[in-house]
C-alpha cells in the first residue's frame, strides 16, 4: 500500500522544503570535502601546561631550555631573576618559568610557584659535596611546599658527560 516506506517520508514533507534540505546537505558535504582536500583550516589548539624549573646556579637550567627550544647554546649566561620560555611539542606547549639559582634569589622561588602544574628540578651531578647538599635541601623544601607537593616532579641529573659526575645510584 505504501511501497517501500520512502513515499510516506517524502510525502509528509512539502517538496520545496525537501529540496532545500537536500541542497543544504549537499552544500555541507561539499564544504567538508573542500576543507579536507584543500584547506584543513587552523590546527586545533594544543594544550598548554605551566611548569617551574628550579635548581642551583650553574646546574644547566638555561642550557636545557635552550636545547628544548632549538636555540643556540652559545653565549648562555646565568639567569639572574627568572625567564619564561614556551617549549613547543607536537601535542602540547610547556610554558616554563626558569628561576635563577643564586643564593640571593632562591629565597624568592616560592613567589613564582602559583599556577604551576609541574616542576623540573635540575641538579648538577658533577657538583661538590657542599653544593649537592644545598641542592638536596632545596629539593626537599620544594617537595614539601604546599603549592608543589602534589605536582609531578622531574629531577634531571645534568652534566653526566663530565668526569666527576655521580652515578644514578649516588
Amino acid at each position: 500500500m505504501f511501497g517501500n516506506g520512502s513515499d510516506l517520508w517524502t510525502s509528509s514533507i512539502p517538496t520545496p522544503l525537501l529540496s532545500q534540505i537536500h541542497l543544504e546537505q549537499v552544500a555541507q558535504d561539499h564544504i567538508q570535502c573542500f576543507r579536507a582536500l584543500c584547506c584543513k583550516g587552523p590546527p586545533p589548539p594544543r594544550p598548554e601546561y605551566d611548569l617551574v624549573c628550579i635548581g642551583l646556579s650553574g646546574s644547566g637550567k638555561t642550557s636545557l631550555l635552550s636545547q628544548l627550544c632549538s636555540e643556540s647554546a652559545e653565549n648562555i649566561v646565568s639567569t639572574t631573576g627568572f625567564s619564561i620560555k614556551a617549549v613547543p611539542f607536537q601535542n602540547a606547549i610547556l610554558n616554563v618559568k626558569e628561576l635563577g639559582g643564586a643564593d640571593n634569589i632562591r629565597k624568592y622561588w616560592s613567589r613564582y610557584y602559583q599556577g604551576s602544574q609541574g616542576v623540573i628540578f635540575v641538579l648538577d651531578s658533577a657538583s661538590s659535596e657542599d653544593d649537592l647538599e644545598t641542592a638536596r635541601n632545596e629539593l626537599h623544601s620544594a617537595l614539601q611546599h604546599p603549592q608543589l607537593c602534589t605536582l609531578p616532579f622531574l629531577i634531571l641529573a645534568n652534566h653526566q658527560d663530565k668526569p666527576a659526575a655521580r652515578s644514578v645510584q649516588e
